[in-house]
């Protein structure tokens, strides 16, 4: 009934935000005199930091139209060219007057609550030099309980069969959650000599081996067995939505795992947006409601491949065991031999810690040392391996030299 508590708390929260919404808009109204005192500010701020706190967001648009290929403005158009009850693999086809020989890039978003637009800005700096395409999962409350379930097998073989939609060739950058499926699909298509196996695999920050400098986010998982998370995480979706009865994790609750594990630094964010609204820093506050509406919006899971990643990832720790299977055949990542490896991880990541990724290379034994690379950058913390200024100025380069290193 948890479902159901937080959608009624919500719709009855809905009167107030309007009343919260038409009073900033009175307040802020630049035709008014008020607008441009401080008390007139102050209490805009308030109304308008009430009316985003009440707000129940959805999935927001990854708004990439243009980049800029070889110094020119070029269009970018996102197409949808395989779709899956849980996924569509979306392109996003840049509108080239001639052919570029750009390596192509599938990018794999982790299905951890947040909906594939985390990654804009990933996507954003991939444009001008790759062809890109990027696993766009869709949210489970969404999905019809007649499309059938979705498990941890499920999502290796929604990977492999996307590689075999892009074909030979392709360079796969798993971010996050994905790591570990993505590492397993490479192994099993490397086992069945696979014309499609990737080029490359990029794990960044992801959760090959969490016994390896354990986070709060790995201790929680193995705090409790997994009957306590099946009966007190999971939930069924409510019956106004398509999936209606679908047992699932519910993004609410994944976010305010997020939230909890750094209270401080929401709130002093908030505090911050509230003084730079106030003093007329329209920029500093444009900022912050891109990052809030972003980070705000989540996505329910499958229960199945929810309660499937606590058991193999963090519990069992299957892969990095060498007990891993996969549709009852074991999965054995030294069978990559030609699939280049590299690992990237941040510093002051709190979420996958230090050498969880890295150990993607005690699995991966028959890679040859020329084919694959381990790369750490100082001072960032999990999101900043895959977004910011660092992403764009350091990560970014060095993976892309590897990636034609290898090619």
């Amino acid at each position: 009934m948890l479902y159901q508590a937080i959608e009624a708390h919500y719709a009855s929260l809905v009167p107030a935000r309007m009343t919260a919404r038409l009073m900033h808009q009175m307040l802020s109204h630049p035709w008014l005199p008020h607008s441009y005192t401080t008390p007139g500010r102050a209490a805009a701020a308030w109304f308008e930091l009430f009316d985003r706190a009440a707000h129940n967001r959805r999935k927001p648009a990854f708004g990439l139209e243009m980049t800029e290929v070889d110094g020119a403005p070029v269009p970018v158009e996102p197409v949808s060219v395989a779709e899956k009850p849980f996924c569509h693999l979306l392109h996003f086809a840049r509108d080239l007057q001639r052919s570029h020989d750009d390596p192509r890039v599938l990018v794999v978003a982790p299905m951890s609550g947040h909906h594939a637009t985390l990654l804009r800005g990933t996507v954003e700096t991939l444009l001008p030099r790759h062809d890109v395409y990027i696993t766009d999962w869709i949210d489970a409350r969404m999905v019809p309980l007649a499309k059938g379930g979705f498990d941890l097998a499920d999502y290796i073989d929604y990977v492999i069969d996307f590689l075999r939609v892009l074909g030979p060739g392709t360079h796969v950058m798993a971010v996050c959650q994905p790591s570990p499926p993505v590492l397993a699909a490479a192994a099993i298509m490397a086992a069945l000599n696979d014309p499609a196996a990737p080029a490359s695999i990029t794990l960044m920050g992801g959760p090959v081996d969490t016994r390896v400098n354990p986070t709060a986010v790995n201790r929680m998982g193995t705090s409790q067995e997994l009957t306590w998370f099946e009966h007190r995480v999971i939930d069924s979706v409510p019956a106004h939505y398509p999936g209606a009865m679908r047992r699932v994790y519910p993004g609410f609750l994944q976010l305010g795992g997020f939230m909890s594990m750094n209270p401080d630094r929401h709130v002093a964010s908030h505090i911050e947006f509230f003084h730079h609204l106030v003093e007329g820093d329209g920029e500093s506050a444009a900022g912050h409601r891109r990052f809030y509406d972003e980070y705000l919006s989540v996505m329910d899971l499958s229960a199945d491949f929810y309660l499937d990643t606590i058991r193999h990832v963090f519990q069992e720790h299957s892969l990095p065991e060498g007990r891993f299977f996969h549709r009852g055949e074991k999965v054995a990542p030294a069978a990559i031999r030609k699939t280049a490896l590299m690992t990237i991880e941040g510093e002051l990541d709190d979420i996958s810690g230090l050498g969880q990724t890295r150990a993607a290379h005690d699995l991966c034994t028959n890679i040859p040392s020329v084919r694959r690379r381990h790369f750490v950058q100082p001072g960032v913390g999990h999101y900043g391996i895959f977004n910011g200024r660092k992403w764009r100025q350091f990560i970014y380069p060095a993976w892309a030299e590897f990636i034609r290193a290898v090619s």
